[in-house]
């Protein structure tokens, strides 16, 4: 669902040279800003995947919802089928 476009993004991100420049320059800041604060970054590096993984894990486990009884069911005639 996504691939197209992003796929589409990319190429047009990629194609100019300044946009290569500061995306370069964004992952060069992100890796010195880790290694400054690195006790903190790589926990909050390893939290990342902890939460997903947690919101997996809730959904997956989260108790299905029961229809309530229609009340005007008991009043209703049943019409029997005929084969």
């Amino acid at each position: 669902m996504f691939l197209r476009p992003a796929l589409f993004l990319l190429v047009f991100v990629l194609i100019a040279p300044q946009s290569r420049s500061y995306l370069g320059l964004c992952l060069a800041s992100a890796g010195k800003w880790i290694s400054a604060w690195s006790p903190f970054s790589y926990i909050l590096l390893l939290m990342l995947p902890i939460a997903g993984l947690a919101s997996v894990y809730i959904v997956q486990k989260w108790p299905e919802r029961i229809e309530p009884e229609n009340p005007m069911a008991k009043y209703r005639k049943e019409v029997p089928f005929e084969d």
